[in-house]
């Protein structure tokens, strides 16, 4: 059994940061491409950020191309997403998840490719 606990979230002020972390049960961890997800009230769930088994590839969302970095800690079996300038369009429950198979670019930013959650954690940024 696969759980994933996200943490970090919060309220901030535009311009503001945040880390969030996700800690992962389970060995395989260091097998698991990771991703984070979001979904804004009203909105659909969208693709944030997502890194393969061994950090080789990074894949980002067009909105937070340089503001966010997605890194991971094997050891820790622990995935971060450090998010910097944060606008107030950044407002929404981020989401871990595990399991995609990697196989495709489009395996790592398609949220049905995962097939493990997070509870999310709620971040807002005010103007």
């Amino acid at each position: 059994q696969v759980q994933l606990v996200e943490s970090g979230g919060g309220l901030v002020q535009a311009g503001g940061s945040l880390r969030l972390s996700c800690a992962v049960s389970g060995r395989a961890f260091s097998r698991y491409p990771m991703g984070w997800f979001r979904q804004a009230p009203g909105k659909e769930r969208e693709f944030v950020a997502a890194i393969s088994w061994n950090g080789g590839r990074l894949y980002y969302a067009d909105s937070v191309k340089g503001r966010f970095t997605i890194s991971r800690d094997n050891a820790k079996n622990t995935v971060y997403l450090q998010m910097n300038s944060l606008e107030p369009e950044d407002t929404a429950v981020y989401y871990c998840a595990a399991g995609s198979s990697g196989s495709s670019d489009s395996s790592y930013y398609t949220s049905r490719e995962y097939r493990y959650w997070g509870q999310g954690t709620q971040v807002t940024v005010s103007a």
